[in-house]
């Protein structure tokens, strides 16, 4: 998922795609944990994806104060 395609949700949407991004890194890493973990790139995808989330909130919230 790139910045464009969040830009364009509502920040409610954006709290439930970071909730759900969250909850599949936490999934992730109890996999790594017991080893049945088949693609460890997927864990660097899940937290960038929710580091872009986090980064669009951000800029709407500034956004929002700003007006």
């Amino acid at each position: 998922m790139d910045a464009k395609e969040l830009r364009d949700k509502t920040p409610d949407q954006l709290r439930e795609e970071l909730t759900r991004l969250k909850k599949e890194a936490f999934n992730l890493r109890f996999q790594q944990a017991t080893g049945a973990l088949e693609n460890t790139a997927r864990m660097r995808v899940v937290r960038r994806d929710a580091a872009r989330v986090k980064t669009v909130l951000n800029e709407k919230a500034a956004q929002a104060a700003a007006e």
